[in-house]
């Protein structure tokens, strides 16, 4: 998929109100921890979810674009060009859809587009949001069946995993993802980049700058990781189902806007 979004700017308003929270939160120590668990902060932050949507078959729609091969990059991926100021932001494609939802129309308020790598058994409980993240322009990719330790697999069984959700994605969309991220590693081994390959993925997606948002920091704690390692080409590894994420967007975004960073698909970072 090649979506090239036009750049929208973020209005003057925004840009201060939210400036002023980005300093404060580069500033603040880890002491700036929101009380309560990921389930308390998400429902201060999310006060009218969207209502889910009946999951429309892949044949409502034309298929969606399938992987393809990027001349001169190696298998495993884990940056685009260093020379273009443009950025991926990835997300891990699990959790409570609510907050998914919440955090793509957040990057999409902004002129933002997204890689979304998607579980295969997230998808099988909420078939509806492979149709979302497609409509919002943004990628959507393969990240294995069941979110389990595939580097620890046999061949068949991280083979299983992959073409577990490549079969699911492709029943809902006609496609078996522009991506594929192997599951609870940065870095795929050389069996599973073989397998992913076999598979039908040229390359296997990886990423140059972690949030550490799986950890529940607060939102401070991610905007300042992210804020302070993102650079041209990056690719950030960030995850749905995080409160600390749905505070940290916005923050992160005016910072991209203020250097002048576009956030874009993976596939138009390569492109």
């Amino acid at each position: 998929m090649n979506v090239s979004a036009t750049p929208v700017h973020r209005r003057s308003a925004l840009r201060a109100g939210t400036g002023a929270a980005l300093a404060a939160a580069l500033a603040a120590g880890c002491g700036d921890r929101e009380s309560g668990g990921p389930a308390d902060r998400a429902a201060k932050t999310l006060t009218h979810p969207a209502p889910r949507k009946p999951a429309a078959s892949a044949g409502a729609h034309a298929p969606a674009p399938a992987p393809r091969r990027f001349p001169g990059q190696p298998v495993q991926i884990d940056h685009g060009p260093r020379d273009r100021a443009r950025v991926a932001l990835t997300f891990h494609g699990q959790g409570d859809p609510a907050i998914a939802r919440t955090v793509l129309a957040e990057a999409e308020r902004a002129g933002a587009r997204v890689t979304v790598l998607a579980v295969g058994g997230w998808l099988d409980e909420h078939p509806e949001m492979a149709r979302r993240i497609l409509d919002g322009g943004h990628d959507l990719g393969n990240h294995t069946q069941r979110h389990i330790d595939i580097s620890s697999m046999d061949e068949a069984q991280a083979y299983a995993e992959i073409t577990g959700c490549a079969q699911r994605l492709r029943r809902l969309t006609g496609s078996i993802g522009t991506w594929f991220r192997p599951s609870r590693t940065q870095y795929a081994t050389p069996l599973v980049q073989r397998l992913a390959v076999r598979a039908g993925y040229p390359h296997v997606l990886s990423y140059d700058v972690d949030s550490l948002d799986f950890t529940s920091p607060g939102a401070a704690a991610v905007t300042r990781k992210v804020a302070g390692e993102i650079r041209n080409g990056s690719v950030v590894s960030m995850h749905f189902g995080y409160a600390d994420t749905v505070a940290a967007l916005p923050l992160l975004l005016t910072e991209l806007d203020r250097r002048q960073l576009r956030a874009v698909t993976t596939t138009e970072l390569l492109t």
